[in-house]
């Protein structure tokens, strides 16, 4: 009977072994399904890119030279009296290169040797020193002769080009510091 007893003590020893007990525990299997096959993607066609127009320049000191002629000629002025030429209003509904139509225009004035001109850096610090700015795109008479007051000249050269890209017009006027008067005018076509 010892051994009965041996033996059973020993096959309930050995039942409660956590070594021979195995739970069963499995870990959840996920199945994966592949992604779709991409198709590989292709750049849209490259446009060609246009080529812009050619600009012409113009030659704006041969635009303005027969209206200067005209002015400088005019029974109404002076000769050696001062004349400050104001920056051109551009009344187009494109870009218009201002200062160098404005720098044609005191250049051809100067030419004729019938005025004396303000100096530019004086007409910019006068500009300054008034509030105006130099792409002041609302230039007016009155503007232009206050400036003209302010720099102590005879007359004043206000110039205007309007129309669109392929019709422009130039239109230019000599006013009279003290009065306000327009004592010459003078248009132009610019052609291109």
């Amino acid at each position: 009977m010892k051994r009965i007893l041996l033996v059973m003590a020993a096959s309930v020893l050995l039942a409660g072994c956590p070594s021979t007990y195995m739970p069963e525990n499995k870990a959840p299997v996920e199945t994966v399904t592949p992604p779709p096959e991409v198709e590989p993607v292709t750049p849209p066609p490259v446009d060609v890119v246009p080529i812009p127009p050619k600009q012409t320049a113009v030659d704006w000191s041969a635009v303005v030279a027969p209206l200067i002629t005209q002015m400088a000629s005019a029974d109404s002025v002076e000769s050696g009296k001062i004349l400050l030429v104001d920056s051109v209003k551009n009344n187009t509904n494109g870009a218009l290169p201002v200062a160098k139509v404005t720098s044609a225009i005191v250049n051809t004035v100067d030419n004729t040797g019938r005025f004396n001109l303000v100096p530019q850096d004086v007409v910019v610090s006068a500009r300054k020193a008034l509030g105006l700015s130099q792409e002041d795109s609302l230039v007016t008479r009155s503007k232009a002769i206050g400036l003209g007051r302010y720099v102590q000249a005879n007359y004043v050269l206000y110039s205007v080009v309007s129309g669109s890209k392929d019709n422009r017009d130039i239109e230019m006027q000599l006013l009279s510091v003290q009065s306000g008067e327009i004592l010459w005018s003078g248009d132009g076509k610019i052609d291109q």
